[in-house]
């Protein structure tokens, strides 16, 4: 059928009769609405990603920070092995140029511009808390503590670090990680007092000092890793004490004997390169990821493998109060590592 209109050219008009089938053409999208189905999947994708890179460096921050545990750990019986070969003035001093030259090289290769004048005085508090200062006081202190009376300082580490964290970031962990945190602490610290007596030694002066200056460097370090990388935190505060520890290391050497052995040498090597350098590079970077408390925490289970390499590695005793202390210090992990901080 056609129809005519006065103001129009003919058009044809379809009529379905009854009984006709009815066919319809497919409809098909206009291309802004396949547009904006394209971004929304696209956006969906984005948020997805989003979300698992946000969890990736949150574990791989705390698997970093374990590792630097796993080293810290290694630390007191290697320094035991070392005092067998050097005296303890010149062993800080030749752990400390050994890892500062390592770090020097790696600086050098990788051609990194010396840090902004405003991290200058953090690196400063990382150099005489962690490369001075907790090296050479529980050196002096190892002298006559054992080594699992010397994990006392350890076991308080991780509360006295968030305590400093805390006022030097700003940042307030909740109740829970704080009772969770006091709570780890007060059992390593029963533990530890338990096993040595409940006396404490001269060198627990030394012990207590360590523990001051060593949670301010882990401090300030773990600030400064969030503003360049962790490798290069450690490494510009090792370099910062090259001049004076190299002359250290030539007057102290001179002065203090010498007797290698093969325990004296991978003491001084572990110390220098794995405690030193690689044990604060990933620590500093795990606590980049997942935040200077949570990372502080994880070293609660330090003492406790101080303990297990003093049994393996010095012969000591194993108490049978340890996986008491160890099953309490994990469930106390365990929770810091799920509160609010």
């Amino acid at each position: 059928m056609r129809a005519h209109d006065s103001a129009t050219t003919p058009t044809t008009i379809a009529v379905t009769t009854a009984g006709s089938p009815r066919t319809e053409s497919p409809r098909t999208e206009s291309p802004r609405t396949e547009s904006l189905r394209t971004e929304s999947l696209r956006a969906e994708s984005l948020r997805t990603g989003s979300a698992r890179a946000a969890a990736d460096p949150r574990r791989s921050g705390t698997l970093l920070a374990g590792l630097g545990v796993v080293a810290f750990s290694l630390t007191f019986p290697s320094t035991v092995w070392g005092l067998e070969s050097f005296g303890p003035w010149s062993l800080v001093a030749v752990r400390s140029t050994l890892a500062a030259l390592v770090a020097g090289t790696f600086l050098l290769a990788g051609r990194v511009p010396l840090p902004e004048r405003r991290h200058w005085a953090g690196l400063a508090v990382v150099a005489c808390g962690v490369v001075i200062g907790f090296p050479l006081l529980t050196t002096l202190a190892l002298r006559t503590s054992t080594t699992s009376h010397a994990a006392v300082v350890v076991g308080l580490l991780p509360l006295t670090t968030a305590t400093l964290a805390a006022v030097r970031t700003g940042r307030r962990p909740s109740r829970a990680f704080w009772i969770a945190a006091v709570s780890g602490a007060l059992v390593v610290l029963g533990f530890t007092l338990q096993q040595s007596g409940g006396s404490f030694s001269t060198g627990d002066l030394y012990l207590f000092g360590a523990l001051l200056v060593c949670a301010a460097g882990y401090t300030e370090g773990g600030r400064l890793a969030a503003l360049m990388p962790g490798w290069q935190v450690i490494g510009w505060a090792l370099l910062l004490c090259l001049p004076l520890m190299a002359v250290a290391s030539a007057v102290t050497l001179s002065i203090e004997p010498v007797h290698l052995t093969a325990h004296g040498v991978i003491g001084l090597v572990w110390v220098a390169l794995g405690s030193t350098f690689f044990g604060l590079y990933v620590w500093y970077r795990g606590m980049a990821a997942i935040g200077i408390p949570k990372a502080s925490q994880l070293q609660l289970a330090q003492p406790l493998l101080t303990l297990f390499w003093s049994v393996s590695l010095l012969g000591e005793t194993l108490p049978l109060a340890a996986p008491v202390a160890a099953v309490a210090v994990l469930v106390c992990i365990a929770v810091t590592q799920r509160a609010k901080s």
